[in-house]
């Protein structure tokens, strides 16, 4: 049997065991037994030494029409096995659309986030900045710029944590004023802000305190402010936070950085005013400290204070849920019980 008797045979018999192949461990076997250096076409091809002249290129353009032949055949059925084993695995996997789908239950903001947030788009719609800070302070901008000198009593009431002599971890965010007080430009028009953030001081942790909170400062500062200003934005405060039908009531007070000041009451929104537990019988609820900007907070942060006043107050976002929810402990905002905190649907 001459070379291309070889060739021939070579051919008719391999494709259709190429076509025969089940999976790819068979098809890479063909592949290797035909095509590989000690594969059956190399060998037909050794006695080509032995041919003629003439018949070398005919058989040499033969060989190489079947060798494509066979790596076509191998590339195609490759591919065939390869769709149908994806076809195969997509059947198995297949997902019936038609069922209902699994509810993925969507989050919300957690209650505190909730209540500053009000708040927060209350101001912004009176034109006031919201101005954030680092939580890690100077003892010059914590204490001192606020008229609180270092052997100032009414540091006792904030014992904190202090990192070094002159850094601690802020006790509110009245230090956040103070830096705006600097840097602000009067000649641009009024400072009008609000600080949101956490704050801390050395408590023990009960139901009513934590060495972590929340406070909202506010502050303006301009020409010709008064307590009636206010007294009207503490209104408005108190009708976003505990409903409209809320009156307030101002009791004087005693804050280094105001005066004068005063503590700030609402009309009990559980009973109306009438008395209960929650007002303890009294009709009113305590809920922020405010005053008219002390001038030596003024001058200490270069602006006149025979030209400019201001008022300012501090509320805690914390509180602020305790009286509203009727939350008795504090610590629940903390602990990250889903069960808990689920009760307080966003709003909208």
């Amino acid at each position: 049997m001459d070379l291309k008797e070889q060739l021939e045979q070579l051919r008719q018999k391999h494709l259709e065991e190429i076509q025969k192949a089940v999976d790819l461990k068979e098809v890479n076997a063909q592949r290797v037994n035909l095509l590989g250096k000690k594969g059956a076409l190399t060998e037909i091809l050794r006695g080509m030494k032995d041919l003629t002249n003439e018949e070398r290129p005919v058989v040499g353009s033969l060989a190489n029409k079947i060798r494509d032949e066979f790596t076509q055949a191998i590339a195609k059925k490759t591919e065939e096995i390869e769709i149908a084993k994806t076809a195969k695995k997509l059947e198995k996997e297949r997902i019936d659309v038609t069922l209902p789908g699994t509810a993925i239950k969507a989050g919300q903001p957690h209650i505190l986030m909730q209540v500053i947030d009000d708040i927060e788009k209350l101001f912004l719609g009176m034109g006031y900045s919201v101005v954030d800070g680092p939580e890690v302070e100077e003892d010059h901008y914590n204490f001192e710029m606020l008229n609180l000198p270092q052997d100032h009593p009414a540091r006792d009431m904030q014992d904190t944590f202090y990192i070094t002599k002159q850094l601690l971890m802020r006790t509110q965010t009245s230090p956040v004023q103070a830096r705006t007080m600097e840097k602000h430009d009067f000649s641009k028009g009024p400072l009008k802000m609000i600080s949101p953030g956490k704050v801390y001081r050395r408590d023990t942790d009960d139901a009513t305190h934590s060495h972590q909170f929340h406070q909202i400062e506010g502050l303006v500062i301009d020409k010709h402010i008064t307590m009636a200003d206010l007294k009207g934005t503490l209104e408005a405060i108190a009708k976003t936070a505990f409903g409209e039908e809320r009156e307030i009531r101002l009791r004087p007070s005693y804050f280094p950085f105001t005066e004068p000041s005063a503590e700030v009451d609402v009309s009990c929104f559980r009973c109306g005013g009438e008395g209960c537990n929650v007002c303890k019988q009294t009709g009113w609820i305590e809920v922020l400290g405010c005053g008219m900007v002390h001038p030596n907070v003024l001058e200490m942060a270069g602006i006149d204070s025979k030209v400019y006043g201001g008022f300012a107050f501090g509320l805690g976002p914390d509180r602020f849920a305790m009286l509203k929810y009727g939350v008795d402990d504090i610590r629940e905002f903390y602990l990250n019980d889903v069960r808990f905190l689920s009760q307080f649907n966003q709003k909208g």
